[in-house]
């Protein structure tokens, strides 16, 4: 990889060069913590032919103590075993649109994009918008943004599905306890390269200005643009960028993301019948439960992993679920 970075004509495909780029810088941070964790290792059996010599407290402290650290860093290591899908190190594009259930439901979705925000912001993640529309009276009915940094399809893959809401609701004037539902879909971002065939013919365009609030990370001057995928119903808006080929641009690789994700589905769903599972394969299904009333607890469906601080979670706090579902996830097809 450093020979082809060396090429003189590697930047005449600045797309390839750039990808290139990235991923040398990433083997490069991956070769680096090993060589590390490796000489680490070798101090510590070094410290301990030393005490086989003589008997030493501080060293037996410091050795204690090193070994202690060491563990810690292989539990982190073996969380990087379950990323099995090939597209883990890709950017993520996430969309989270609000069930039935009208103001409340959006509410909640915007509560589920903040909680997003948090933890991108958190983990120093670069993050765009590619699309927002507001709700009516609060919250949002739909919003589209990319995640890239470190596995961001591979962590954020752990929370496409439905998320539900059970509190009591401040839309209410008799305050009742109201339960929502939002939906969150994750992609992995490809390149042109990837083998997704598209037929032109199979997509209408439709260009227009964007309209209305569009949301607070929206480009008011920007000109929209809407793919529509006939064979599958799969539509993508992107009304972020400030020219229309760059929206194009944009709609046309999230179009290629989401049809890649169905054929995933597809093939998962293929698989789980060959192997008598009696469950479907699908985006769709329950996977986590928020709740605010009469008591406070998130709890992950499928992992059956749960906390009572809902706040925290709702303040982008969710690592601790991503890395369950990565275990269970491992667990399911082992």
């Amino acid at each position: 990889m450093e020979k082809e970075l060396s090429a003189p004509d590697i930047w005449d495909d600045s797309q390839r060069a750039g990808r290139l780029n990235q991923e040398a810088s990433r083997l490069r941070e991956e070769l680096a913590m090993w060589d590390t964790f490796v000489r680490r290792a070798g101090d510590a059996v070094d410290l301990a032919e030393l005490l086989d010599v003589e008997s030493d407290a501080a060293v037996e402290t410091d050795l204690a103590h090193e070994l202690a650290d060491l563990n810690r860093e292989l539990v982190a290591r073996e969380v990087d075993l379950l990323y099995t899908d090939k597209y883990s190190d890709n950017a993520a594009l996430v969309s989270v649109h609000a069930g039935a259930g009208g103001t409340d439901s959006q509410d909640w979705a915007e509560m589920l994009l903040r909680m997003y925000l948090r933890w991108a912001e958190a983990g120093k993640r670069p993050l765009e918008f590619i699309e927002e529309s507001e709700g009516e009276e609060a919250g949002i009915k739909s919003a589209t943004f990319r995640v890239g940094g470190s596995r961001a399809f591979g962590r954020l893959k752990a929370e496409r599905g439905v998320h539900r809401l059970v509190r009591l609701s401040p839309f209410d004037s008799a305050h009742r306890r109201h339960t929502s539902f939002a939906l969150v879909e994750v992609t992995p971002e490809v390149e042109d390269d990837v083998s997704i065939d598209i037929d032109p013919d199979d997509v209408r365009t439709d260009v227009f200005r964007s309209s209305g609030a569009g949301g607070q990370h929206v480009n008011k001057t920007s000109s929209a643009v809407r793919l529509t995928h006939i064979p599958t119903g799969i539509v993508v808006t992107c009304q972020n960028e400030r020219s229309q080929q760059q929206n194009r641009d944009v709609a046309w690789r999230v179009l290629r993301s989401r049809l890649l994700a169905l054929k995933q589905a597809a093939h998962a769903e293929h698989m789980a019948e060959l192997k008598g599972d009696s469950l479907p394969a699908e985006w769709g299904s329950q996977i986590r439960s928020y709740v605010l009333h009469p008591y406070t607890m998130v709890k992950d469906h499928r992992t059956g992993f749960e906390v009572g601080n809902v706040q925290g979670v709702l303040d982008g706090d969710i690592n601790a679920f991503i890395d369950a579902y990565l275990r269970w996830a491992a667990s399911e097809t082992s």
